[in-house]
Protein backbone atom coordinates (compact mmCIF):
# COMPACT_ATOMS: atom_id res chain seq x y z
CA UNK A 1 0.00 0.00 0.00
CA UNK A 2 1.22 3.26 -0.84
CA UNK A 3 0.46 5.08 2.40
CA UNK A 4 1.94 1.91 4.57
CA UNK A 5 5.53 3.29 4.28
CA UNK A 6 4.16 6.42 6.03
CA UNK A 7 2.46 4.53 8.52
CA UNK A 8 5.13 2.50 10.14
CA UNK A 9 7.71 4.89 9.80
CA UNK A 10 10.05 3.35 7.25
CA UNK A 11 13.70 4.87 7.00
CA UNK A 12 16.73 3.94 5.57
CA UNK A 13 17.63 2.05 8.81
CA UNK A 14 14.51 0.88 9.30
CA UNK A 15 11.75 -2.07 7.47
CA UNK A 16 8.31 -1.77 7.38
CA UNK A 17 6.80 -2.98 10.20
CA UNK A 18 3.66 -4.35 8.34
CA UNK A 19 5.87 -6.27 5.72
CA UNK A 20 7.83 -7.31 8.39
CA UNK A 21 5.44 -8.65 10.63
CA UNK A 22 4.03 -10.63 7.64
CA UNK A 23 7.16 -12.56 7.14
CA UNK A 24 6.96 -13.03 11.35
CA UNK A 25 3.61 -14.55 11.13
CA UNK A 26 5.08 -16.96 8.65
CA UNK A 27 7.97 -18.01 10.95
CA UNK A 28 5.29 -18.36 13.44
CA UNK A 29 6.29 -14.87 15.00
CA UNK A 30 4.79 -11.35 16.09
CA UNK A 31 4.77 -8.03 17.58
CA UNK A 32 2.86 -5.25 18.97
CA UNK A 33 2.86 -3.92 16.15
CA UNK A 34 1.32 -6.95 14.26
CA UNK A 35 -0.80 -6.42 11.43
CA UNK A 36 -4.64 -6.94 11.58
CA UNK A 37 -5.84 -8.77 8.53
CA UNK A 38 -9.41 -8.59 10.07
CA UNK A 39 -11.17 -6.44 6.93
CA UNK A 40 -14.71 -6.75 7.92
CA UNK A 41 -16.34 -3.83 6.77
CA UNK A 42 -18.31 -3.12 10.36
CA UNK A 43 -15.07 -3.02 11.78
CA UNK A 44 -13.48 -0.58 9.73
CA UNK A 45 -16.21 0.58 7.37
CA UNK A 46 -14.51 -1.50 4.51
CA UNK A 47 -11.96 -3.99 2.90
CA UNK A 48 -8.74 -3.32 1.18
CA UNK A 49 -5.20 -5.08 0.77
CA UNK A 50 -1.48 -3.91 -0.46
CA UNK A 51 0.53 -5.65 -2.79
CA UNK A 52 4.18 -5.94 -2.19
CA UNK A 53 5.32 -4.00 -5.16
CA UNK A 54 3.12 -0.88 -3.20
CA UNK A 55 5.20 -1.63 -0.34
CA UNK A 56 8.49 -1.50 -2.22
CA UNK A 57 7.32 1.68 -3.79
CA UNK A 58 6.88 2.93 -0.93
CA UNK A 59 10.43 2.09 0.52
CA UNK A 60 11.71 3.86 -2.28
CA UNK A 61 9.54 7.05 -2.15
CA UNK A 62 10.01 7.11 2.14
CA UNK A 63 14.02 6.60 1.74
CA UNK A 64 14.89 9.55 -0.53
CA UNK A 65 12.34 11.88 1.45
CA UNK A 66 13.85 15.82 2.15
CA UNK A 67 15.18 16.46 5.55
CA UNK A 68 12.39 17.90 8.04
CA UNK A 69 11.67 21.33 8.42
CA UNK A 70 12.78 23.16 11.30
CA UNK A 71 9.09 23.66 12.81
CA UNK A 72 8.41 19.72 12.27
CA UNK A 73 10.94 19.49 14.50
CA UNK A 74 9.70 17.99 18.07
CA UNK A 75 10.45 18.40 21.61
CA UNK A 76 13.73 15.78 21.52
CA UNK A 77 14.96 17.02 18.76
CA UNK A 78 14.09 15.42 16.01
CA UNK A 79 10.91 14.78 13.45
CA UNK A 80 8.64 12.20 14.24
CA UNK A 81 9.34 9.02 12.35
CA UNK A 82 6.29 7.67 12.15
CA UNK A 83 1.97 8.78 12.72
CA UNK A 84 2.29 5.94 15.87
CA UNK A 85 3.98 9.02 17.19
CA UNK A 86 1.86 11.45 17.03
CA UNK A 87 -0.79 12.32 19.55
CA UNK A 88 -4.16 10.20 19.02
CA UNK A 89 -6.36 13.36 19.02
CA UNK A 90 -4.53 14.28 15.89
CA UNK A 91 -4.55 10.95 14.13
CA UNK A 92 -8.22 10.84 14.88
CA UNK A 93 -8.46 14.43 12.71
CA UNK A 94 -6.15 13.01 10.19
CA UNK A 95 -8.02 9.58 9.70
CA UNK A 96 -11.12 11.82 9.83
CA UNK A 97 -9.88 13.47 7.17
CA UNK A 98 -9.43 10.21 5.12
CA UNK A 99 -12.34 8.73 2.40
CA UNK A 100 -14.38 5.90 4.38
CA UNK A 101 -12.99 3.56 1.80
CA UNK A 102 -9.36 3.81 2.79
CA UNK A 103 -10.10 3.39 6.44
CA UNK A 104 -10.15 -0.46 6.28
CA UNK A 105 -6.66 -0.59 5.06
CA UNK A 106 -5.29 1.79 7.80
CA UNK A 107 -6.92 -0.50 9.76
CA UNK A 108 -4.81 -3.50 8.65
CA UNK A 109 -1.64 -1.44 9.56
CA UNK A 110 -1.41 -2.47 13.19
CA UNK A 111 -3.88 -2.39 16.58
CA UNK A 112 -2.97 0.88 17.35
CA UNK A 113 -4.48 2.07 13.99
CA UNK A 114 -7.34 -0.11 14.15
CA UNK A 115 -8.37 1.04 17.99
CA UNK A 116 -8.48 4.57 17.14
CA UNK A 117 -10.45 3.94 13.95
CA UNK A 118 -13.25 2.78 16.25
CA UNK A 119 -13.90 6.47 17.64
CA UNK A 120 -17.10 7.50 16.59
CA UNK A 121 -15.84 11.09 15.58
CA UNK A 122 -14.06 10.05 12.52
CA UNK A 123 -17.17 7.97 11.27
CA UNK A 124 -19.69 10.64 12.24
CA UNK A 125 -17.54 12.80 9.95
CA UNK A 126 -17.04 10.39 7.21
CA UNK A 127 -21.04 9.82 6.99
CA UNK A 128 -21.49 14.05 6.90
CA UNK A 129 -18.79 14.46 4.14
CA UNK A 130 -19.37 11.86 2.13
CA UNK A 131 -23.57 11.20 2.70
CA UNK A 132 -24.55 14.59 3.35
CA UNK A 133 -26.15 12.95 7.03
CA UNK A 134 -26.78 16.15 8.38
CA UNK A 135 -28.57 14.54 11.21
CA UNK A 136 -27.59 14.99 15.16
CA UNK A 137 -25.54 10.98 15.11
CA UNK A 138 -24.82 11.68 18.83
CA UNK A 139 -28.59 10.80 19.49
CA UNK A 140 -27.57 7.63 17.98
CA UNK A 141 -25.80 6.79 21.67
CA UNK A 142 -29.05 5.95 22.80
CA UNK A 143 -30.17 3.01 21.15
CA UNK A 144 -26.80 1.89 20.76
CA UNK A 145 -25.67 1.77 17.15
CA UNK A 146 -22.47 3.78 16.53
CA UNK A 147 -21.64 5.98 13.61
CA UNK A 148 -19.51 3.25 12.46
CA UNK A 149 -22.19 0.88 12.28
CA UNK A 150 -24.28 3.38 10.29
CA UNK A 151 -21.68 4.23 7.70
CA UNK A 152 -20.50 0.28 7.51
CA UNK A 153 -23.82 -1.51 7.48
CA UNK A 154 -26.61 1.06 5.78
CA UNK A 155 -24.90 3.85 4.07
CA UNK A 156 -21.50 2.25 2.20
CA UNK A 157 -23.57 -1.21 1.78
CA UNK A 158 -26.27 0.26 0.19
CA UNK A 159 -24.27 2.92 -2.13
CA UNK A 160 -24.98 1.41 -5.11
CA UNK A 161 -28.50 2.05 -5.24
CA UNK A 162 -28.27 5.65 -4.58
CA UNK A 163 -29.25 8.06 -7.31
CA UNK A 164 -31.71 7.63 -10.80
CA UNK A 165 -33.73 4.64 -11.99
CA UNK A 166 -36.13 2.96 -13.94
CA UNK A 167 -38.86 0.43 -12.72
CA UNK A 168 -39.34 -2.24 -15.29
CA UNK A 169 -43.44 -2.00 -15.17
CA UNK A 170 -44.02 -2.72 -18.90
CA UNK A 171 -44.79 0.30 -21.27
CA UNK A 172 -45.62 2.76 -18.35
CA UNK A 173 -41.96 2.77 -16.51
CA UNK A 174 -41.46 5.04 -14.10
CA UNK A 175 -38.66 7.41 -12.26
CA UNK A 176 -37.34 6.17 -8.63
CA UNK A 177 -34.60 8.72 -6.65
CA UNK A 178 -33.12 7.04 -4.10
CA UNK A 179 -31.40 9.71 -1.55
CA UNK A 180 -29.97 9.77 1.62
CA UNK A 181 -32.59 11.18 4.25
CA UNK A 182 -31.62 11.50 7.40
CA UNK A 183 -30.64 8.49 9.26
CA UNK A 184 -32.61 6.33 6.27
CA UNK A 185 -32.27 5.53 2.52
CA UNK A 186 -35.67 5.87 0.89
CA UNK A 187 -36.41 4.90 -2.88
CA UNK A 188 -38.95 7.96 -3.72
CA UNK A 189 -41.05 7.19 -6.61
CA UNK A 190 -41.83 10.47 -8.55
CA UNK A 191 -45.36 10.97 -10.05
CA UNK A 192 -45.71 13.90 -13.04
CA UNK A 193 -48.52 16.18 -11.88
CA UNK A 194 -51.64 15.91 -12.12
CA UNK A 195 -53.04 16.33 -16.26
CA UNK A 196 -53.03 18.97 -17.67
CA UNK A 197 -50.81 21.07 -15.00
CA UNK A 198 -47.51 20.70 -16.28
CA UNK A 199 -46.32 23.59 -14.47
CA UNK A 200 -47.15 22.17 -11.39
CA UNK A 201 -44.16 21.03 -9.25
CA UNK A 202 -43.61 17.01 -9.12
CA UNK A 203 -45.67 14.71 -6.67
CA UNK A 204 -43.91 12.24 -5.32
CA UNK A 205 -44.43 9.03 -2.99
CA UNK A 206 -41.94 6.26 -1.05
CA UNK A 207 -41.54 2.78 -2.28
CA UNK A 208 -39.00 1.06 0.12
CA UNK A 209 -37.08 2.92 3.25
CA UNK A 210 -33.80 1.23 4.81
CA UNK A 211 -32.37 2.08 7.94
CA UNK A 212 -30.50 0.86 11.02
CA UNK A 213 -33.12 -0.35 14.02
CA UNK A 214 -29.97 -1.97 15.73
CA UNK A 215 -26.24 -3.31 15.47
CA UNK A 216 -26.77 -6.98 13.45
CA UNK A 217 -28.13 -4.80 9.67
CA UNK A 218 -30.06 -2.37 8.25
CA UNK A 219 -33.88 -3.31 8.21
CA UNK A 220 -35.92 -3.22 4.73
CA UNK A 221 -39.52 -1.70 5.06
CA UNK A 222 -41.54 -1.82 1.92
CA UNK A 223 -43.90 1.58 1.93
CA UNK A 224 -46.48 0.62 -0.53
CA UNK A 225 -49.85 0.93 0.66
CA UNK A 226 -51.75 2.71 3.29
CA UNK A 227 -50.90 0.71 6.41
CA UNK A 228 -47.79 1.89 7.03
CA UNK A 229 -43.64 0.61 6.76
CA UNK A 230 -43.82 -3.15 6.63
CA UNK A 231 -41.51 -5.95 5.95
CA UNK A 232 -39.28 -5.96 2.11
CA UNK A 233 -36.24 -7.21 0.69
CA UNK A 234 -33.90 -5.18 -1.71
CA UNK A 235 -31.38 -7.35 -3.77
CA UNK A 236 -28.81 -6.12 -5.74
CA UNK A 237 -29.04 -8.24 -8.78
CA UNK A 238 -25.82 -6.76 -10.78
CA UNK A 239 -24.49 -3.65 -11.88
CA UNK A 240 -27.05 -0.75 -12.26
CA UNK A 241 -29.59 -2.96 -11.65
CA UNK A 242 -31.29 -3.87 -8.48
CA UNK A 243 -35.09 -5.30 -7.21
CA UNK A 244 -37.51 -5.06 -4.55
CA UNK A 245 -39.75 -7.70 -2.78
CA UNK A 246 -42.53 -7.13 -0.53
CA UNK A 247 -42.52 -10.01 1.85
CA UNK A 248 -46.08 -8.46 3.13
CA UNK A 249 -48.10 -8.01 0.32
CA UNK A 250 -51.92 -7.99 2.27
CA UNK A 251 -50.55 -4.39 3.58
CA UNK A 252 -51.80 -3.39 0.23
CA UNK A 253 -54.81 -4.56 0.53
CA UNK A 254 -57.98 -2.34 1.62
CA UNK A 255 -60.84 -3.25 3.21
CA UNK A 256 -63.40 -2.41 0.62
CA UNK A 257 -61.86 -4.61 -2.34
CA UNK A 258 -60.31 -4.10 -5.57
CA UNK A 259 -63.10 -1.02 -6.41
CA UNK A 260 -61.79 0.80 -3.11
CA UNK A 261 -58.22 0.41 -4.04
CA UNK A 262 -59.35 1.40 -7.85
CA UNK A 263 -60.60 4.53 -6.06
CA UNK A 264 -57.75 5.96 -3.99
CA UNK A 265 -55.15 4.96 -6.46
CA UNK A 266 -57.54 7.33 -9.20
CA UNK A 267 -57.51 9.83 -6.32
CA UNK A 268 -53.81 9.71 -6.04
CA UNK A 269 -52.93 9.33 -10.03
CA UNK A 270 -55.14 11.75 -11.52
CA UNK A 271 -56.54 13.45 -9.13
CA UNK A 272 -60.45 13.00 -9.94
CA UNK A 273 -62.80 10.31 -9.48
CA UNK A 274 -64.11 8.03 -12.40
CA UNK A 275 -67.58 9.94 -12.61
CA UNK A 276 -65.45 13.05 -13.35
CA UNK A 277 -64.18 11.45 -16.53
CA UNK A 278 -66.30 11.70 -19.43
CA UNK A 279 -64.07 10.75 -22.37
CA UNK A 280 -64.90 6.81 -22.84
CA UNK A 281 -61.61 6.07 -24.24
CA UNK A 282 -59.46 7.63 -21.30
CA UNK A 283 -61.49 5.52 -18.88
CA UNK A 284 -60.27 2.45 -20.60
CA UNK A 285 -56.76 3.84 -20.27
CA UNK A 286 -57.12 4.37 -16.83
CA UNK A 287 -58.46 1.56 -15.68
CA UNK A 288 -56.02 -0.62 -17.95
CA UNK A 289 -53.13 0.98 -16.32
CA UNK A 290 -54.77 0.37 -12.64
CA UNK A 291 -54.84 -3.12 -13.56
CA UNK A 292 -51.39 -3.62 -15.11
CA UNK A 293 -49.41 -1.73 -12.62
CA UNK A 294 -51.17 -2.83 -9.40
CA UNK A 295 -50.10 -6.35 -9.91
CA UNK A 296 -46.71 -5.87 -9.33
CA UNK A 297 -47.88 -5.54 -5.61
CA UNK A 298 -43.94 -3.17 -5.48
CA UNK A 299 -42.05 -6.30 -6.63
CA UNK A 300 -40.02 -4.39 -9.18
CA UNK A 301 -36.48 -4.44 -11.13
CA UNK A 302 -34.94 -1.08 -11.46
CA UNK A 303 -32.67 -0.07 -14.12
CA UNK A 304 -29.98 2.98 -13.55
CA UNK A 305 -30.26 6.02 -15.72
CA UNK A 306 -28.26 9.07 -16.06
CA UNK A 307 -29.17 12.61 -16.59
CA UNK A 308 -28.01 14.06 -19.76
CA UNK A 309 -24.46 15.70 -20.12
CA UNK A 310 -24.56 19.18 -20.98
CA UNK A 311 -22.51 21.39 -23.53
CA UNK A 312 -22.24 24.85 -23.77
CA UNK A 313 -23.46 24.96 -27.79
CA UNK A 314 -26.87 23.26 -26.30
CA UNK A 315 -29.75 25.12 -27.43
CA UNK A 316 -31.34 24.64 -23.20
CA UNK A 317 -30.20 22.80 -20.50
CA UNK A 318 -31.00 18.98 -20.94
CA UNK A 319 -32.76 17.53 -18.77
CA UNK A 320 -36.13 15.93 -17.07
CA UNK A 321 -39.42 17.77 -18.74
CA UNK A 322 -43.17 16.75 -17.94
CA UNK A 323 -44.87 16.86 -21.35
CA UNK A 324 -48.67 16.50 -21.82
CA UNK A 325 -49.82 13.32 -24.07
CA UNK A 326 -53.62 13.58 -24.70
CA UNK A 327 -55.73 10.62 -22.80
CA UNK A 328 -52.95 8.99 -21.32
CA UNK A 329 -52.30 11.85 -18.99
CA UNK A 330 -48.55 13.56 -17.97
CA UNK A 331 -45.64 12.06 -18.94
CA UNK A 332 -41.71 12.28 -17.95
CA UNK A 333 -39.45 12.68 -21.13
CA UNK A 334 -35.82 13.47 -20.68
CA UNK A 335 -34.24 15.83 -23.20
CA UNK A 336 -30.70 15.63 -24.24
CA UNK A 337 -28.49 17.02 -27.17
CA UNK A 338 -26.76 14.77 -29.83
CA UNK A 339 -24.50 17.49 -31.80
CA UNK A 340 -27.02 18.54 -34.37
CA UNK A 341 -29.80 16.35 -33.11
CA UNK A 342 -32.24 16.76 -30.16
CA UNK A 343 -33.76 13.83 -28.44
CA UNK A 344 -36.43 13.55 -26.46
CA UNK A 345 -36.34 9.51 -24.49
CA UNK A 346 -39.62 8.97 -22.81
CA UNK A 347 -38.78 7.86 -19.30
CA UNK A 348 -42.70 7.10 -18.44
CA UNK A 349 -44.92 5.67 -21.06
CA UNK A 350 -48.43 4.27 -22.42
CA UNK A 351 -49.23 0.96 -24.28
CA UNK A 352 -48.95 2.96 -27.51
CA UNK A 353 -44.85 4.54 -27.16
CA UNK A 354 -43.94 2.81 -23.75
CA UNK A 355 -41.12 4.23 -21.82
CA UNK A 356 -37.39 4.27 -23.31
CA UNK A 357 -38.80 4.99 -26.67
CA UNK A 358 -37.33 8.70 -28.20
CA UNK A 359 -41.07 10.19 -28.16
CA UNK A 360 -39.14 13.19 -30.71
CA UNK A 361 -36.31 14.28 -32.33
CA UNK A 362 -35.32 17.38 -33.60
CA UNK A 363 -32.87 18.69 -36.46
CA UNK A 364 -31.36 21.46 -34.67
CA UNK A 365 -29.97 22.04 -38.69
CA UNK A 366 -33.67 23.05 -39.92
CA UNK A 367 -35.01 26.01 -38.28
CA UNK A 368 -38.12 26.85 -39.30
CA UNK A 369 -39.42 30.35 -40.24
CA UNK A 370 -43.02 30.69 -39.27
CA UNK A 371 -45.22 32.87 -40.84
CA UNK A 372 -47.04 36.01 -39.66
CA UNK A 373 -49.57 35.76 -36.26
CA UNK A 374 -52.44 35.39 -38.54
CA UNK A 375 -51.27 33.28 -41.21
CA UNK A 376 -50.02 31.19 -38.59
CA UNK A 377 -53.66 30.43 -37.28
CA UNK A 378 -54.01 28.67 -40.86
CA UNK A 379 -53.02 25.04 -40.01
CA UNK A 380 -52.79 24.25 -43.83
CA UNK A 381 -50.21 27.20 -44.15
CA UNK A 382 -47.81 25.35 -41.21
CA UNK A 383 -48.68 21.94 -42.98
CA UNK A 384 -47.27 23.41 -46.03
CA UNK A 385 -44.01 24.50 -44.65
CA UNK A 386 -43.03 21.65 -42.78
CA UNK A 387 -43.88 19.02 -45.65
CA UNK A 388 -41.45 21.35 -48.12
CA UNK A 389 -38.56 20.58 -44.85
CA UNK A 390 -39.82 17.22 -45.46
CA UNK A 391 -39.52 16.81 -48.78
CA UNK A 392 -36.11 18.36 -48.61
CA UNK A 393 -35.08 16.03 -46.17
CA UNK A 394 -36.22 13.02 -48.26
CA UNK A 395 -34.19 14.15 -51.23
CA UNK A 396 -31.18 14.58 -49.10
CA UNK A 397 -31.28 11.57 -47.71
CA UNK A 398 -31.85 9.82 -50.83
CA UNK A 399 -28.42 11.90 -52.21
CA UNK A 400 -26.41 10.63 -49.28
CA UNK A 401 -27.44 7.15 -49.53
CA UNK A 402 -26.87 7.66 -53.44
CA UNK A 403 -23.12 8.77 -52.53
CA UNK A 404 -22.38 5.88 -50.23
CA UNK A 405 -23.42 3.17 -52.91
CA UNK A 406 -20.62 5.17 -55.25
CA UNK A 407 -18.08 5.91 -52.65
CA UNK A 408 -18.20 1.76 -52.16
CA UNK A 409 -17.60 1.25 -56.05
CA UNK A 410 -14.98 4.05 -55.73
CA UNK A 411 -13.15 1.99 -53.41
CA UNK A 412 -13.50 -0.63 -55.05
CA UNK A 413 -11.77 0.16 -57.96
CA UNK A 414 -8.40 1.47 -55.46
CA UNK A 415 -8.32 5.39 -55.53
CA UNK A 416 -10.09 7.33 -58.00
CA UNK A 417 -10.12 10.85 -58.41
CA UNK A 418 -14.15 10.92 -59.28
CA UNK A 419 -14.53 10.13 -55.79
CA UNK A 420 -12.63 13.52 -54.81
CA UNK A 421 -15.42 16.26 -55.55
CA UNK A 422 -17.89 14.10 -54.24
CA UNK A 423 -16.11 14.67 -50.47
CA UNK A 424 -15.96 17.88 -51.42
CA UNK A 425 -19.80 18.13 -51.52
CA UNK A 426 -20.08 16.34 -48.41
CA UNK A 427 -17.80 18.75 -46.62
CA UNK A 428 -19.61 21.72 -48.11
CA UNK A 429 -22.95 20.39 -46.74
CA UNK A 430 -21.68 19.54 -43.41
CA UNK A 431 -20.52 23.37 -43.46
CA UNK A 432 -23.60 24.72 -44.32
CA UNK A 433 -25.07 22.22 -42.29
CA UNK A 434 -23.37 24.05 -39.46
CA UNK A 435 -23.38 27.50 -40.90
CA UNK A 436 -27.27 27.15 -40.21
CA UNK A 437 -26.93 25.70 -36.93
CA UNK A 438 -25.21 28.75 -35.73
CA UNK A 439 -27.67 31.17 -37.16
CA UNK A 440 -30.61 29.22 -35.67
CA UNK A 441 -28.89 29.56 -31.78
CA UNK A 442 -28.25 32.77 -32.65
CA UNK A 443 -31.71 33.69 -33.28
CA UNK A 444 -33.04 31.81 -30.49
CA UNK A 445 -32.20 34.78 -27.74
CA UNK A 446 -35.26 36.72 -30.14
CA UNK A 447 -38.95 36.39 -29.38
CA UNK A 448 -41.67 36.10 -31.57
CA UNK A 449 -45.92 35.43 -30.97
CA UNK A 450 -47.17 32.37 -31.45
CA UNK A 451 -50.61 30.97 -31.88
CA UNK A 452 -51.53 27.36 -32.19
CA UNK A 453 -53.42 26.62 -35.79
CA UNK A 454 -57.00 26.34 -35.59
CA UNK A 455 -57.85 22.60 -35.86
CA UNK A 456 -54.39 21.67 -33.14
CA UNK A 457 -55.84 20.13 -29.89
CA UNK A 458 -54.16 20.95 -26.78
CA UNK A 459 -54.79 19.81 -23.48
CA UNK A 460 -53.69 22.84 -21.84
CA UNK A 461 -54.46 26.02 -23.34
CA UNK A 462 -52.52 28.00 -21.04
CA UNK A 463 -49.34 27.64 -23.37
CA UNK A 464 -47.02 30.65 -23.98
CA UNK A 465 -47.72 33.03 -26.24
CA UNK A 466 -44.75 33.84 -27.79
CA UNK A 467 -41.50 31.88 -28.22
CA UNK A 468 -38.06 32.10 -29.34
CA UNK A 469 -37.43 29.79 -32.02
CA UNK A 470 -38.90 26.38 -33.85
CA UNK A 471 -37.17 23.73 -35.64
CA UNK A 472 -38.68 20.72 -37.79
CA UNK A 473 -38.67 17.39 -35.95
CA UNK A 474 -40.51 14.09 -35.90
CA UNK A 475 -42.54 12.92 -33.78
CA UNK A 476 -43.05 8.91 -33.31
CA UNK A 477 -46.70 7.53 -33.23
CA UNK A 478 -47.76 3.85 -32.58
CA UNK A 479 -51.17 1.54 -32.53
CA UNK A 480 -51.70 0.47 -29.10
CA UNK A 481 -49.25 -2.15 -28.04
CA UNK A 482 -46.35 -0.47 -30.10
CA UNK A 483 -48.04 -2.03 -33.52
CA UNK A 484 -47.00 -0.02 -36.58
CA UNK A 485 -44.96 2.81 -35.22
CA UNK A 486 -43.94 5.33 -37.72
CA UNK A 487 -42.17 8.70 -37.11
CA UNK A 488 -44.32 11.79 -38.66
CA UNK A 489 -43.02 15.52 -39.21
CA UNK A 490 -43.63 18.10 -36.63
CA UNK A 491 -42.70 21.65 -35.47
CA UNK A 492 -40.19 21.80 -32.14
CA UNK A 493 -41.37 25.45 -30.55
CA UNK A 494 -38.84 26.55 -27.96
CA UNK A 495 -40.43 29.09 -25.57
CA UNK A 496 -37.86 29.90 -22.73
CA UNK A 497 -35.41 27.93 -21.41
CA UNK A 498 -37.57 25.70 -19.60
CA UNK A 499 -40.93 25.37 -21.64
CA UNK A 500 -40.71 23.27 -25.01
CA UNK A 501 -43.37 22.38 -27.42
CA UNK A 502 -44.10 20.00 -30.21
CA UNK A 503 -47.16 20.23 -32.65
CA UNK A 504 -47.82 16.78 -34.18
CA UNK A 505 -48.80 17.58 -37.79
CA UNK A 506 -50.55 14.16 -38.49
CA UNK A 507 -52.55 14.05 -35.03
CA UNK A 508 -53.53 17.72 -34.96
CA UNK A 509 -52.13 17.50 -31.58
CA UNK A 510 -50.10 19.76 -29.79
CA UNK A 511 -47.67 18.66 -26.54
CA UNK A 512 -46.40 21.39 -23.90
CA UNK A 513 -43.40 20.79 -22.12
CA UNK A 514 -42.47 21.75 -18.69
CA UNK A 515 -38.84 21.29 -17.14
CA UNK A 516 -38.56 18.97 -13.56
CA UNK A 517 -37.32 21.61 -11.09
CA UNK A 518 -35.41 18.99 -8.87
CA UNK A 519 -31.86 18.67 -7.43
CA UNK A 520 -31.11 14.77 -8.27
CA UNK A 521 -27.65 13.89 -6.61
CA UNK A 522 -26.02 10.53 -7.87
CA UNK A 523 -27.47 11.07 -11.22
CA UNK A 524 -24.45 11.87 -13.14
CA UNK A 525 -23.26 10.24 -16.39
CA UNK A 526 -19.51 8.77 -15.80
CA UNK A 527 -19.13 9.93 -19.15
CA UNK A 528 -20.97 10.32 -22.72
CA UNK A 529 -20.21 7.10 -24.18
CA UNK A 530 -22.31 5.57 -20.56
CA UNK A 531 -25.10 7.94 -21.43
CA UNK A 532 -25.53 7.04 -25.04
CA UNK A 533 -25.68 2.86 -23.93
CA UNK A 534 -27.82 3.84 -20.83
CA UNK A 535 -30.16 5.29 -23.64
CA UNK A 536 -29.70 2.73 -25.97
CA UNK A 537 -30.31 -0.11 -23.59
CA UNK A 538 -33.38 1.08 -22.51
CA UNK A 539 -35.00 1.55 -26.27
CA UNK A 540 -34.06 -1.86 -26.45
CA UNK A 541 -36.17 -2.99 -23.37
CA UNK A 542 -38.70 -1.21 -24.34
CA UNK A 543 -39.00 -2.78 -27.99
Amino acid sequence: MAVCARLCGVGPARGCRRRGAAREQRRGGGGDSEPDTDTDPEEAGGGGGASVEDDELTERIECARPAPHPAEVGPNGRAPMSLLELPPELLVQIFGSLPGTDLPSLARVCTTFRRILRTDTIWRRRCREEYGVCENLRKLEITGVSCRDVYAKLLHRYRHILGLWQPDIGPYGGLLNVVVDGLFIIGWMYLPPHDPHVDDPMRFKPLFRIHLMERKSATVECMYGHKGPHNGHIQIVKKDEFSTKCNQTDHHRMSGGRQEEFRTWLREEWGRTLEDIFHEHMQELILMKFIYTSQYDNCLTYRRIYLPPSSPDDLIKPGLFKGTYGSHGLEIVMLSFHGRKAKGTKITGDPNIPAGQQTVEIDLARPLQLPDIENLRDFSELSRIVLEVQEQVRREEQEEEQCREDEDRFQQAASSPAAQPRGGEGAEKEESSAGAEQTAQDKATASQPFVLPMGVISRNEDYPRTCRICFYGTGLIAGHGFTSPERTPGVFVLFDDDRFGFIWLELKSFSLYSRIKVSFQNAEAPSREAFDEMLKNIQSLAT
